[in-house]
C-alpha cells in the first residue's frame, strides 16, 4: 500500500468519526458546549425505604438503583411532607409557602404565577420543555403548568387521580383521553418529547403519579406480590397494612421498569453524556412500611415524612457511585441545574436553595457550610441541622446516634434547642404561610395566553342539598341536585373580555326529561337545556387493590351549553337549575371554558 492511499484511508476514517462527532452538537456548537439535557422524574408518595438500594428486600429496583450507582446519590435529602409543597419547591428553589401553596386542593395548592420557575428559566436559553404527569400547583391558568414555562403538557393538575387505566386527562389544557395504565402512558409520552427534541436542549418533568391512591396497578405486578411474605415491615408500634403495602412495592415496581425505558431511550438516542437525570419522590411513604427506621410517614414533618432519596447521573461528568453525607433539600435543585447548565441566575431571582455543583464534583474535602433545612405542614415546623433535628414539638434529636427519634436531648443541649427553636419562629416570619382562612386568591378564568380553562367540581362551592361524592375534594364530582334551590358557585375573576363556548360534563338519571340550567358570572348568562340522559355507574373498584379513601368515579357525558360573552372581573360563577322533573337535576364533574373569537356581545 503506497503512502497516498493510506493517507486517503485515513482521511476517510478520519472524516467518518468526525459526522459521528457532527451528529451529537446543536447547530455548530462543539458536543462539549451544548446545553445539557435535563430529565427530572419525580414518584408520589414513595417512602426512602421503597428502593432496594437502600435495604428493602421486599421489592426489586434494579433502574432507579443503576442512577445511583451510575451517579452521584444524597444520603439526607429533605422534601416537604406532601406533594404540592415539594413540587412548588423544586420548581422555584423557594420554600413553598413563599410561593402561595398551603394546601393540596381548594386552591390551596396554587403556586404564584410570578414565580419564575425552573422551565421559565430554561426555556429563554432555548430549552424544549415538557411536562407528564401529574402537576399539582394549580389548574386554571396562569397557574397551568403551560403558563409556568412549559410548552408541552400532557397529564392531570389535580392532587390525586380516580383512575389509572385509560382516564380522562388534558393535553395543553384540552381533554383527551389516555391510553392503557397511566405511569405506562405518561412515560411514553415523554419518550416521544425525547425523540422529538433529540438535537436539544430539553426539560422533560416526569411528576408520576404513583404509588399514591387509589392503589391500581396492572395484574403482572400485583401477581408478583400477592401471595409473597414480606421480609420486613414496619418497625413501630402502628399498625402496618400488608396489603397497601404490597400495592405501593407494585406500583414502585412498575416506576423501576419506566425509569429502565428512559435510560433505555437516553442509551438509543445517543444522549447519556449529554443528558442531566434526576430521581426523588415528593414525600415520605403513604403508609406504615419498611422506611429504615426512621419516625413518621407522609404528613409528618419528621425525618420519615421529609426523606427523599435523590441520585443524580450526567454521564462522564458527575462521578459514578459517589454518595454524599450533607443534607440537602428539593429547594437546591433549581440553582444546581441552572450551574450545572451554565444558565446564568438572573440576579434579581431570590431563591432559598444552595447550588449543590461543588459537592456532587469535588471530593469529600470540598468546602461546605452548616446549614439548616426548614420543613413545614399543616401547622407543624421542624429544623433540620447536618447532625440534629428540633421537631415541631421542640423535642431535639441527635440523628446521628438516634435516627429514629426516640430520645429527646433538648435539656442536656439547652442552647442548641433554643437558637434552633428561634430559627424556627424566624422562619415563619419571614415566610409568612397562607392558611385556607387568609388565602383570597380568586380562580381566575380568561388568561390572555390560554385557550382553555377547567372549573372542576373540586374547586366550587354546593350550596342546599348538594354534596360532593367524597371529602377530598380533588377528583370529586357534586350529586344530590335536588331542588331549584340548589346551586354551585366558584369564585371566579375574568382576567380579559372575551367569548367563552362552555362546555358542561354531566350525569343525569333516567326519569328526567329535561333539565335547565343556567350559568352566570356577573351580568353575563347563559341558559341551556339537557334532553339526553346519561346516567353512568360508579367506577374505579374493580382495579383497587386496596379500598381506596378517595371518591370512585363515573364516566360523564359533554354537553355544549353554549357560548358566553364574561367581562373582565371578579365575581362569582353560579350554575342553576331553572327546571326538572325528575328526583335529582344533575351530577357534575367540571365545566371546560374554550376562548373562542368572536365580537363581544353587549
Amino acid at each position: 500500500m503506497n503512502i497516498r492511499v493510506s493517507i486517503a484511508i485515513l482521511c476517510l476514517l478520519w472524516a467518518a468519526s468526525a459526522c459521528k462527532t457532527d451528529s451529537r452538537k446543536t447547530g455548530t456548537e462543539p458536543f462539549l458546549e451544548r446545553l445539557p439535557n435535563i430529565v427530572i422524574i419525580l414518584a408520589d408518595d414513595q417512602g426512602w425505604g421503597d428502593l432496594s438500594l437502600h435495604g428493602n428486600t421486599n421489592l426489586k429496583t434494579p433502574n432507579i438503583d443503576a442512577l445511583a450507582q451510575n451517579g452521584v446519590s444524597f444520603d439526607h435529602f429533605f422534601v416537604q411532607p406532601v406533594c404540592s409543597p415539594t413540587r412548588a419547591e423544586l420548581l422555584t428553589g423557594k420554600y413553598y409557602p413563599r410561593t402561595g401553596v398551603h394546601w393540596v386542593s381548594e386552591g390551596g395548592e396554587r403556586m404564584n404565577p410570578e414565580e419564575l420557575t425552573l422551565a421559565e428559566l430554561l426555556r429563554e436559553q432555548g430549552y424544549a420543555t415538557g411536562a407528564f404527569g401529574k402537576w399539582h400547583n394549580g389548574m386554571q391558568p396562569p397557574y397551568h403548568p403551560n403558563s409556568q414555562g412549559f410548552d408541552t403538557y400532557y397529564g392531570f393538575t389535580s392532587g390525586h387521580w380516580g383512575n389509572y387505566f385509560d382516564p380522562m386527562l388534558e393535553y395543553n389544557g384540552k381533554l383527551v383521553r389516555g391510553k392503557g395504565y397511566l405511569t405506562d402512558d405518561l412515560t411514553t409520552r415523554g419518550l416521544e418529547f425525547m425523540e422529538e427534541n433529540k438535537n436539544g436542549p430539553f426539560l422533560l418533568y416526569l411528576p408520576y403519579n404513583t404509588p399514591h391512591s387509589p392503589m391500581q396497578v396492572p395484574d403482572s405486578y400485583w401477581d408478583r406480590f400477592k401471595d409473597r411474605e414480606m421480609e420486613q415491615k414496619y418497625h413501630g408500634t402502628e399498625t402496618e397494612d400488608i396489603p397497601f403495602t404490597k400495592a405501593a412495592l407494585a406500583m414502585v415496581e412498575n416506576i423501576d421498569d419506566n425509569v429502565g425505558r428512559v435510560s433505555a431511550k437516553l442509551k438509543e438516542l445517543d444522549l447519556e453524556e449529554q443528558t442531566i437525570v434526576i430521581y426523588l419522590s415528593d414525600n415520605g411513604p403513604n403508609g406504615w412500611r419498611y422506611n429504615g427506621g426512621m419516625r413518621g410517614k407522609k404528613g409528618s414533618t419528621d425525618d420519615g415524612g421529609v426523606r427523599s432519596p435523590l441520585f443524580i447521573q450526567w454521564k462522564n461528568v458527575l462521578p459514578a457511585g459517589k454518595k454524599v453525607a450533607h443534607i440537602a433539600s428539593a429547594v437546591d435543585l433549581l440553582p444546581t441545574l441552572l450551574n450545572l447548565s451554565d444558565v446564568t441566575r438572573p440576579t434579581n431571582l431570590s431563591i432559598d436553595g444552595k447550588d449543590l455543583s461543588p459537592i456532587l464534583k469535588g471530593d469529600k474535602d470540598t468546602p461546605w457550610e452548616d446549614r439548616l433545612i426548614y420543613n413545614h405542614w399543616n401547622g407543624h415546623t421542624s429544623v433540620r441541622t447536618q447532625g440534629y433535628r428540633l421537631d415541631h414539638e421542640d423535642r431535639l434529636y441527635d440523628m446521628k446516634k438516634d435516627p429514629g427519634q426516640t430520645t429527646d436531648i433538648g435539656l442536656q443541649n439547652q442552647k442548641l434547642r433554643d437558637s434552633l427553636k428561634q430559627a424556627k419562629a424566624d422562619w415563619l416570619i419571614a415566610t409568612a404561610p397562607l392558611t385556607r382562612e387568609t388565602d383570597d386568591r380568586p380562580f381566575t378564568l380568561g388568561h390572555p395566553g390560554a385557550i382553555y380553562t377547567q372549573m372542576p367540581a373540586r374547586d366550587g362551592i354546593p350550596h342546599g342539598n348538594i354534596k360532593r361524592s367524597n371529602q377530598y375534594p380533588n377528583n370529586t364530582f357534586f350529586t344530590n341536585w335536588k331542588s331549584q334551590n340548589d346551586s354551585i358557585t366558584w369564585d371566579v375573576e375574568v382576567l380579559e373580555d372575551g367569548n367563552f363556548e362552555v362546555e358542561l360534563l354531566y350525569t343525569s338519571k333516567a326519569d328526567n326529561n329535561g333539565v335547565g340550567l343556567m350559568l352566570s358570572h356577573g351580568e353575563s348568562k347563559l341558559v341551556t337545556r339537557l334532553r339526553e340522559n346519561f346516567d353512568a355507574p360508579i367506577t374505579g373498584m374493580e382495579h383497587d387493590r386496596v379500598p381506596r379513601k378517595e371518591s370512585y368515579i363515573k364516566e360523564f357525558k359533554p354537553h355544549n351549553m353554549g357560548v358566553i360573552p364574561l367581562r373582565k372581573g371578579r365575581h362569582l360563577l353560579t350554575l342553576k337549575a331553572l327546571a326538572f322533573d325528575g328526583k335529582e337535576a344533575i351530577d357534575l364533574r367540571l365545566l371546560q371554558f374554550k376562548k373562542i373569537a368572536l365580537p363581544l356581545r353587549n
